[in-house]
């Protein structure tokens, strides 16, 4: 376990959970995780909005009060208390006249008043009935007014008078309707006055609610937008910036800056992420830096390598070239050895001279093998258009005798040009070509056949002939030098035949293999770049041209055998 880290074990299983050793306490706000406080904040937000709302709602509330009060109580009280004092006065006015002159239609202004003021009795009422000193203003105009009328307006009116005299009891009881009337006036004017002063009370009260139900609005508004600057504030500070941090870093640690450090910062769970970016990037560096450590250890063995290559090939060149003299005088003295001392020794000692002759031929065919194959990418190296058809046909030429004796038919199909070094690819060509003949099946009739087709950028061959096969355990053994699976005496040869042929393969930018499900006999399969498609429609033109009518047309055919 890595230090600085802690393992806790879960009440909920045997899981284990990573838990960083600087990681804060319990109930410190630094242990806060960005959804803590987005919700705490959401909270705290959602509740002095809900208190603001309150407070409007009281706000707005009591100024409609107050209103509804000003406009439907105050305000139509005072204007029924004018009305209840012009309907007093009409039927006074009536009463007078009536009882100065006698005559009946100066009582129609107090049969009017009489109407109008039952009118607006019913209609202030109701208007003063939650106001208890409106009420007794009410009801002493009431008794007031009754007494009069009582006194004066009822038995002037119903008393008889001749026309254009005056009512004696009206004259009786002036003086007494005066001063009873001078009371109802009293009455009424005290109520009109505290339903004026309350009419302004109620104003003064709206215009002080309005003035508050502004202010407690302006104060929403203005607490709104500090919310609203503290929310952006603190979701730049709190979010925002430490990802725009993190987000920077780590740009810089794609970039290549691997030894730059990640700060993390922010609330809980932004400071874990950065932790964990920060351990990846340690993680990166420190496989970077192993990677570039293995990388110069690899060019270093590298280098070795090819160094040590260059020198076992330059050593095979020399060895295999400096061999060649002393290994012919051997092979020639001892044939000369035989020839002219055959005849006077016994027949052991013609044995082992032939033993001998035989080491030194084999030695020189190997010594030549190795010679060629170390040849192979150094000696000949010279890259230009090969048209595979005439590499074919001089393969099958050099090849005449043993395909004349072995009876082995050899068909291909149209080939290509491609660009490579003509001798290699004529060694390539004819090692094949000669490996198929050798390895013949005794009992079935040789056939060899030359295979390609176009794949994308590659062309790809394929060698198949009918003969003994290969198992598929051999298959990468058969391209090692010298490795052979047959002795001598049943196949002749160095085993370096098809090493050479991966060789020159590889050397051209292709690659080799035995094909492992074909059967009986081998399928031997390599690639070879391809050339440019002006350079292979010129081949095909030149191709057919060359060989006449017994050459592969477009449609596939193969070519006849060889005579």
């Amino acid at each position: 376990m890595a230090t600085g880290e802690t393992i806790v074990q879960t009440d909920g299983g045997p899981e284990a959970a990573y838990v960083p050793d600087d990681a804060p306490g319990p109930g410190r706000l630094s242990a806060w995780t960005t959804r803590r406080w987005l919700r705490v904040g959401v909270s705290v937000a959602l509740a002095v909005l809900a208190a603001l709302g309150a407070l409007g709602i009281w706000a707005l509330d009591r100024s409609t009060s107050l209103t509804d009060q000003l406009v439907d109580q105050r305000s139509p009280a005072l204007v029924n208390a004018i009305r209840l004092e012009a309907a007093l006065v009409n039927q006074e006015t009536g009463v007078r006249g009536y009882g100065l002159s006698g005559q009946r239609q100066f009582l129609d202004p107090y049969t009017q008043g009489l109407t109008d003021e039952r009118t607006a009795l019913d209609r202030l009422r109701p208007l003063v009935q939650g106001d208890a000193r409106a009420r007794a203003d009410l009801d002493g105009v009431v008794d007031a007014a009754a007494a009069w009328q009582g006194l004066i307006a009822r038995p002037v009116a119903a008393a008889a008078a001749k026309p254009g005299e005056p009512v004696p009891l009206a004259i009786a009881r002036a003086d007494e309707g005066r001063a009873a009337f001078d009371r109802v006036r009293d009455a009424l004017t005290g109520q009109q006055e505290h339903l004026r002063q309350a009419r302004i009370t109620a104003g003064t009260q709206l215009d002080a609610a309005v003035r508050l139900r502004n202010s407690v609005f302006t104060a929403i508004a203005v607490v709104i937008v500090l919310l609203a600057v503290l929310v952006f504030e603190g979701l730049r500070r709190g979010i925002n910036g430490p990802l725009e941090r993190l987000g920077t870093e780590v740009r810089q640690v794609t970039r290549g800056r691997f030894d730059r450090p990640i700060t993390a910062t922010g609330p809980a769970d932004l400071r874990r992420l950065g932790r964990d970016v920060e351990a990846m990037r340690r993680r990166l560096a420190e496989e970077l830096s192993f990677a570039e450590r293995a990388r110069e250890l690899l060019d270093e063995q590298s280098a070795e390598l090819k160094r040590s290559n260059a020198e076992l090939e330059q050593f095979a060149y020399v060895a295999s070239h400096d061999l060649q003299e002393p290994l012919r005088k051997v092979s020639s003295f001892t044939q000369l050895l035989q020839r002219r001392y055959g005849d006077q020794l016994d027949e052991r000692a013609d044995q082992y001279i032939a033993f001998a002759v035989d080491g030194a031929n084999r030695m020189q065919t190997l010594i030549n093998d190795l010679l060629a194959f170390s040849r192979v990418g150094r000696v000949h190296n010279q890259q230009s258009t090969v048209d595979l058809e005439r590499i074919a046909d001089a393969t099958e030429e050099a090849l005449s005798v043993a395909l004349e004796e072995s009876g082995a038919r050899v068909t291909r199909d149209p080939l290509p040009t491609v660009v490579g070094d003509t001798t290699q690819l004529g060694m390539l060509w004819q090692n094949l070509i000669s490996n198929a003949v050798k390895f013949r099946h005794p009992e079935r009739e040789p056939r060899i056949h030359v295979g390609a087709r176009r794949d994308g950028d590659l062309w790809r061959f394929s060698v198949t002939d009918s003969g003994i096969g290969i198992d598929p355990e051999f298959a990468e053994k058969v391209f090692v030098i010298f490795q052979r699976l047959h002795t001598r005496d049943a196949y002749p040869g160095n085993g370096i035949g098809l090493a050479m042929c991966k060789k020159i393969v590889e050397f051209h930018g292709g690659a080799i293999a035995i094909d492992p499900e074909y059967g009986p006999g081998t399928r031997i399969a390599f690639t070879l770049p391809a050339q440019q498609a002006e350079a292979e429609s010129e081949t095909g033109a030149e191709s057919e041209t060359e060989t006449g009518p017994a050459a592969a047309d477009a449609d596939g055919a193969t070519r006849e055998p060889r005579p």
